[in-house]
């Protein structure tokens, strides 16, 4: 048996342990700092001098101080001082300075994306993988100057928007 969980490290119980109460509140410690995380912000390196108790950062890549050693990870103030939660793939954590979600791929901290296979709004799908590019309108005499302008117009704003490839 492992002393602590795969995912997030949190502290098993071993058979005779004394003092099993400390374990089980270092989990829920680990735990309250992990689920439906929110981060103060992202990428410092350096632990703030006055954190509120339940107050989180997602630390930088070169901590120094408190946070040495714990780069990429999720560093919460508790009344025991700072616990460090794993960053795993796929997690989550919402940036309170930044107003947006930041996502760990395993390998880094993405901000404001949201990676899916489509936009579904009430049921309806509004936007799915971006299919080839329309060609821009040319030739015909039916078809004047201010519409061929303002069908550009409309295909420069789809593009823009990443609705259609360019």
């Amino acid at each position: 048996m492992t002393d602590a969980t795969a995912r997030f490290g949190l502290p098993f119980i071993q058979p005779g342990q004394a003092q099993k109460e400390f374990f089980h509140n270092e989990a829920l410690a680990l735990l309250d700092g992990a689920v439906h995380p929110a981060a103060e912000t992202r990428g410092d390196n350096v632990p703030p001098t006055s954190p509120s108790i339940g107050q989180s950062w997602i630390v930088g890549q070169a901590p120094t101080g408190d946070w040495a050693g714990q780069g990429e990870k999720l560093a919460t103030w508790t009344s025991g001082g700072w616990r460090f939660v794993e960053s795993v793939e796929g997690m989550q954590i919402w940036l309170r300075d930044s107003g947006v979600f930041s996502f760990w791929t395993g390998s880094e901290w993405r901000d404001g994306e949201h990676v899916c296979d489509a936009l579904v709004i009430a049921g309806q799908t509004v936007v799915r993988e971006q299919q080839a590019a329309v060609p821009d309108v040319s030739g015909g005499a039916v078809i004047d100057g201010e519409a061929r302008s303002a069908i550009i117009s409309i295909l420069e704003a789809l593009r823009a928007h990443g609705l259609i490839a360019t």
